[in-house]
């Protein structure tokens, strides 16, 4: 039986939500007259952005048009039919025997780092619980994989150690990668009011393009594309020949400096500068001003310049070695700090939406993670695949090459953002049943949607998303959702009873946000403590870890709320220590000649539109 639908916004009043552009997480208040928004504003008592705001989230309501909106569920008779309106019912009904009918290695779900946490869960829980299927992946592997990749290889766990709060207590910004006006623009302007109280604060750029960014730093880098790894190496060899390291820090705290140490005595200052194409000049003033740091507060503020590479992981590793070196992790004003691009690409993987994850940071590979989950799903031991599934790429591959007879895909648009479009296009066309939910009906994608599930968008529905400093945020909804369309937790909890499986009658999402944490207890990012009561009294975002409290009559071991981690120096690897990476540069695939003597770059813009 379908879920009943929660009660509806009120129709005059205010709400507040969290924007849903970037992993900033800035928090919105909605004016609403008579259903409809009036206004949107920036609280100044809310973090992270105290009364700020970008273009992109004053615009928010203006950006889909009323007539672009999905809000019927529509299917196909056959491949090639036309799209007609239908019911709920008759398309939970279509997508349920569907599920069922194929095995489970022929399914596949493709989600997005713009889902709520609610339905990522969700989404995680019905096919990896009740499908046994690991074929689930986001378009967060596209962008965030690579930084995913360094916390675990680097510190033992995802996640980063910093908070928005070290921006105001850095002495040094060196952002990499990250065209930070364009994409998170409420971040650089607290950069700029630090650097404005603080005329010793210095900002290093690292950017082939000269970006407006860029055009505020004291310090502009433009390295050769993809060389990051090389210039990374050079400012490591520059600090380690002057004796500018942390050697208590390095012999205490870390492990495998010796071979750093091999990798920058194998590469020479000439060819590094070369692969780099910056001046010596330039290298020996970047030296200088993270020689003289006071404290160690660096500030390492970084984006997909780093992550979207074929050594993207090598370059996450070799930023966060340059922290390890110097000491500057677990220190107020310090660390390495993944940016992420989309509201809730953090959640999404506390969740564990990719193919080799559970929900609370757990592993598919490791079988007390899969007992643990199991027994919280009330699963029967082995129920959950042990191998993980097929991640992004080679999911569409498979589907391209008639291995996939079901592929869900949820809140993104495949069909123009991934990397091989043409392949992406075959497998929408060769899969018997594509299912597309989305709020949008005329996206690339919905054009190939044997069935279109209409969903809910930004402010018509209530749900959580964390931010790029590990913080929590609640939106409430401010308006109803147009038409039929649904929140994306209440379409997969619906399909999800509509296949006869038990563990999906949730009355609202406050009811999906309580289990979800309760999974968390006792892992890395532990969130048990982050109850619905205590995110609606917060002006803002609430980090984990936040473990729930014990019993006053019971010891505890938890450690207490922290916005930074790591502050004990102690690390979740098995030697309790942080590991040094020894990658080394290494030149791109795509190399300038003679026929080919240009590189293409790529970056965004922002520019608004008339």
């Amino acid at each position: 039986m379908p879920i009943p639908l929660p009660q509806q916004p009120p129709r005059n009043g205010s709400a507040r939500t969290t924007c849903p552009y970037c992993g900033v997480g800035c928090v919105l208040e909605v004016t609403v007259e008579d259903g409809r928004p009036v206004k949107i504003a920036a609280p100044a008592d809310a973090a992270p952005n105290f009364g700020m705001m970008c273009p992109k989230g004053a615009l928010l309501f203006k950006s889909d048009a009323p007539q672009r909106r999905a809000t019927v569920p529509m299917m196909r008779a056959a491949k090639g039919a036309p799209l007609e309106p239908t019911t709920w019912d008759a398309v939970n009904r279509r997508v349920a025997e569907a599920l069922h009918a194929a095995p489970a290695e022929r399914l596949a779900w493709y989600g997005s780092g713009q889902l709520d946490t609610e339905a990522s869960y969700l989404f995680t829980k019905l096919f990896k619980g009740r499908l046994r299927c690991n074929h689930t992946d986001t378009n967060s592997r596209l962008c965030m994989s690579s930084a995913v990749a360094g916390y675990v290889h680097s510190f033992g766990s995802d996640g980063p150690p910093t908070c928005y709060d070290d921006i105001e207590q850095a002495d040094v910004f060196l952002i990499v990668g990250a065209n930070m006006a364009a994409n998170h623009p409420v971040l650089l302007n607290r950069i700029r009011r630090r650097r404005a109280t603080d005329d010793r604060v210095r900002i290093i750029v690292v950017d082939p393009r000269r970006t407006k960014t860029a055009e505020l730093a004291d310090l502009h880098l433009p390295l050769q594309p993809g060389s990051d790894v090389a210039l990374l190496r050079l400012l490591q060899k520059h600090l380690l020949a002057e004796g500018c390291i942390d050697q208590a820090f390095v012999e205490a705290h870390t492990e495998g400096f010796d071979g750093l140490k091999a990798v920058l005595d194998h590469s020479g200052v000439a060819d590094l500068l070369h692969q780099t194409g910056l001046s010596e000049a330039s290298i020996t003033r970047a030296v200088d001003i993270l020689r003289d740091t006071t404290h160690r507060r660096i500030l390492s503020l970084y984006c997909m310049g780093t992550n979207q590479s074929t050594a993207g992981t090598d370059k996450n590793t070799a930023l966060i070695d340059l922290h390890l070196m110097l000491g500057a992790v677990g220190v107020p004003g310090a660390g390495p700090f993944s940016l992420t691009g989309q509201p809730n690409a953090m959640g999404g993987r506390e969740c564990g939406y990719l193919a080799h994850q559970l929900p609370g940071y757990r592993n598919v590979t490791v079988p007390e993670h899969r007992a643990a989950v199991e027994q919280a799903w009330g699963l029967a031991p082995g129920t959950v695949a042990a191998e993980p599934g097929r991640p992004a790429v080679a999911m569409f591959d498979a589907a391209a090459q008639g291995e996939v007879d079901v592929l869900w895909i949820a809140c993104t648009n495949p069909a123009v953002s991934m990397p091989d479009l043409s392949v992406t296009r075959h497998a929408l066309e060769r899969t018997p049943l594509v299912i597309v939910q989305d709020c949008l009906a005329d996206t690339e994608t919905a054009a190939y949607a044997d069935v279109l599930l209409p969903a809910a968008t930004w402010g018509e529905k209530t749900g959580t998303m964390t931010n790029s400093e590990r913080g929590v945020h609640r939106s409430d909804a401010a308006i109803a959702p147009p038409g039929k369309a649904k929140a994306d937790w209440q379409i997969v909890a619906d399909i999800a009873a509509a296949c006869g499986f038990t563990g999906f009658d949730f009355p609202d999402a406050e009811a999906v946000w309580s289990e979800f944490v309760a999974r968390t207890s006792g892992t890395a990012c532990d969130m048990s403590g982050l109850t619905n009561d205590a995110l609606k009294e917060a002006a803002g975002a609430l980090q984990w870890p936040a473990p729930a409290p014990e019993p006053p009559d019971r010891q505890t071991t938890k450690p207490p709320n922290q916005k930074r981690r790591y502050t004990d120096r102690r690390f979740p690897t098995p030697s309790g220590r942080a590991r040094f990476s020894n990658a080394a540069p290494r030149p791109t695939h795509a190399q300038t000649s003679a026929a080919y003597p240009l590189n293409l770059t790529t970056g965004r813009v922002a520019q608004l539109s008339r």
